[in-house]
């Protein structure tokens, strides 16, 4: 049976997440909808990288089986169903064994803070109006290479087998109003870069030091680490595969 790769991107203010729940409006639970309005037959999606609530994504992926044939001619009606702060980008005809979640070789996240009052930006980064030495961060972000086992920046009661991510990319800059923080790795635990960026905040603001970090990434102790970062700041950039997949 053919398999399909789903691009989608959305704002996800309004959402409990990406991943289907009970008792709550999911990005996955939308597009099913639509899926199924428009192809008159439930079609299940399984989803590439989970998102929080509240988080954004650029670009995300689900993929899916159908008997038919499918060409992007159906973006239109398919987005003309969704509500306007979800949107399907593309769709992908892949090999039948081709999985979305586990054929992903990295996934890159930004982080978005501002410090001055804007209206623009609200919902869309944190809003952070305190002295920041980016020097400083940017120490940290370099100390996070150094780094695989981030258990320390790990919410609880989360379903993994190992606490293991190897970081590609990690960096601070300041970008027109806002000053991001970017990370790419092969894989993210749950909550992760938001702990990241609250923690690093704390060096940046000199709360704690460099040592002081690299103790609290070394414990593997998620009591030791700040959790305070908003989900409206973080977006999922994109979502990387091996360059033959989509051949």
């Amino acid at each position: 049976m053919p398999r399909y790769f789903l691009e989608v991107a959305y704002v996800g203010t309004n959402y409990s997440g990406f991943q289907i729940q009970q008792n709550a409006v999911t990005i996955q639970q939308k597009i099913e909808e639509a899926l199924t309005i428009f192809f008159k037959q439930t079609i299940p999606l399984t989803g590439s990288s989970r998102t929080d609530a509240g988080v954004h994504a650029k670009q995300n992926f689900f993929h899916f089986d159908f008997r038919e044939n499918i060409n992007s001619k159906v973006l239109y009606n398919i987005n003309s169903i969704l509500p306007n702060d979800i949107a399907v980008k593309n769709i992908f005809n892949v090999p039948p064994e081709a999985h979305c979640r586990f054929n992903a070789i990295s996934r890159t996240y930004n982080y978005y803070i501002y410090k001055n009052k804007n209206p623009f930006l609200n919902n869309r980064a944190w809003y952070y109006p305190y002295p920041i030495d980016i020097q400083l961060l940017n120490e940290a972000a370099t100390t996070i290479l150094t780094y695989n086992n981030f258990e320390a920046f790990s919410k609880q009661n989360t379903q993994v087998n190992n606490f293991i991510c190897n970081i590609q990319q990690s960096f601070w800059q300041q970008e027109s109003e806002t000053l991001m923080y970017h990370i790419q790795a092969n894989r993210f635990l749950r909550g992760m870069v938001r702990a990241l960026v609250a923690t690093m905040l704390m060096i940046g603001r000199n709360q704690i030091t460099i040592h002081q970090f690299k103790e609290i990434i070394e414990s593997q102790n998620a009591s030791n680490t700040n959790f305070s970062s908003p989900a409206h700041g973080l977006y999922l950039e994109k979502v990387e595969y091996p360059e033959n997949l989509f051949q």
